[in-house]
């Protein structure tokens, strides 16, 4: 097996980034979730409840943000100064993140048309995953909760296939925004493993993934007029489990370590688990 594709979303809810290589950090890729869009009061906005966020470009630079729309809007966008902080609430979590100037956050609102700031994962931030699933000491970003999310190439075959056999059309993995993709044709064989090795590095896979909305929207127009993929997760990929409830498609991925993988490189089952993960039957 190999790493077919690497991606980052330097901003939570925005365009994906594609790369050749990423550097693995202890909060995941390096650059991945580290910028949020909120509303005034510090509460996480996401393509949930703004599918437009999927048409916004985050690329940041060794000196500036840049921020674009495909009609041409774009701004540079300065680091933020330390000081200029909010807490900011994503899920349970509530972080101390640093706040992008007046100006910036005015423009993004008159391009999106309600009130919203921009804040920054810096260094003064802090967060970590659910000790429960990821162990202690385990530093995440503005990811929903964990690191890395890891998918298969054998897994979304299974679910186009069962959208096929049902006429609904079907979907590119960009659906699912990965991290990692492996080139793995067996469906769903991820859920048997405990932990695999990329490039020297160890990565755990602590918990499945349970699927929302935003599977169901284009990640370049946010247009849920499209085809959707949670028939098919209800149909062959619903969780047994009452700790991850819904439908389940990729794995939350901790690693432990740090370095360098690109794609292409190979990938390795280190580590089992005695049984998978419970999915109900149809039925």
């Amino acid at each position: 097996m190999k790493v077919t594709e690497l991606a980052i979303y330097p901003l939570k809810s925005a365009r994906a980034i594609p790369l050749q290589t990423a550097r693995i950090e202890a909060r995941g890729l390096a650059g991945d979730r580290r910028m949020m869009i909120t509303d005034p009061s510090g509460h996480f906005i996401t393509q949930r409840e703004l599918p437009a966020l999927a048409g916004l470009t985050a690329l940041p630079s060794a000196t500036h943000l840049k921020l674009s729309l495909d009609d041409g809007r774009e701004m540079m966008v300065a680091p933020p100064h330390p000081e200029r902080r909010m807490n900011v609430a994503i899920w349970k979590s509530i972080v101390s993140a640093a706040v992008a100037d007046d100006s910036v956050n005015a423009r993004l609102s008159e391009w999106f048309g309600r009130e919203m700031k921009l804040v920054f994962f810096d260094g003064e931030a802090s967060r970590s995953a659910s000790t429960e699933w990821a162990g202690p000491d385990s530093p995440v970003g503005f990811s929903d909760g964990y690191q890395i999310l890891v998918t298969t190439a054998g897994s979304l075959k299974a679910i186009n296939d069962d959208m096929a056999a049902h006429g609904e059309g079907s979907v590119g993995m960009e659906r699912f925004r990965p991290n990692i993709v492996v080139d793995c044709d067996e469906a769903w064989a991820e859920d048997g493993w405990a932990a695999i090795e990329i490039g020297g590095i160890r990565f755990d896979l602590v918990k499945p993934c349970a699927r929302c909305i935003m599977t169901t929207q284009d990640q370049i127009t946010g247009s849920r007029e499209v085809a959707s993929p949670m028939p098919a997760m209800g149909r062959i990929r619903m969780s047994g489990d009452r700790r991850v409830p819904g439908p389940l498609f990729g794995w939350n991925v901790v690693p432990r370590g740090e370095g360098s993988i690109a794609v292409g490189d190979a990938v390795t089952v280190i580590e089992r688990r005695a049984e998978g993960w419970t999915i109900k039957r149809r039925g």
